[in-house]
Order: C-alpha cells, then sequence, then structure tokens
C-alpha cells in the first residue's frame, strides 16, 4: 500500500512539472495565456494558446511575457459603473 501511494504521488509530481503556461500582458492590460513558451521571431511574438492554435502578436503589442507561476494578475482598468457609465 505504502509503494502504491508513494509511486502514485511521485507519478503527479512528474506529469505537473510537464505542463508550463505563460502569460503574455498586453499593453494595454490584456493578459493571453500561452501553452507553449512565445518564440520572437521578426518583431512578431509566435504561440499556441489554450486550445493549442497557432497564435501571433507583434512586438509591440507586448509588455511583458512570464511563466505562468511568477505571473501578476492586475485589476481591471476599465471599471463600468451602473448603467454602463465608467466608475470614478
Amino acid at each position: 500500500m505504502k509503494t502504491t501511494v508513494i509511486i502514485l504521488l511521485f507519478s503527479v509530481l512528474v506529469l505537473s512539472g510537464c505542463s508550463r503556461h505563460y502569460v503574455i500582458t498586453m499593453n494595454n492590460g490584456t493578459q493571453l495565456v500561452a501553452s507553449s513558451k512565445p518564440r520572437l521571431q521578426g518583431g512578431t511574438y509566435y504561440f499556441q494558446d489554450a486550445s493549442g492554435k497557432e497564435q501571433t502578436v507583434p512586438q509591440g503589442r507586448v509588455r511583458q511575457v512570464s511563466p505562468g507561476s511568477s505571473a501578476k494578475v492586475e485589476a481591471n482598468p476599465f471599471k463600468v459603473g451602473p448603467g454602463g457609465a465608467p466608475s470614478k
């Protein structure tokens, strides 16, 4: 029983270490999740999104690329008040 638990825990640890996500923060605060490490080629970032589709983003629109484990979740700078009016 003890060996089964150890093998199970080891398997979970190994499999969870294989999935690495990256967060691409745009200049306007929007955050995109990439399932592959974004690569920069000719002024454009190429990456796979969370659903596995190949995506591109111009380098000038990107503020930061960071691993998902260290990315900060930013507050929404565009808050909408009652009736759709911007809140102050």
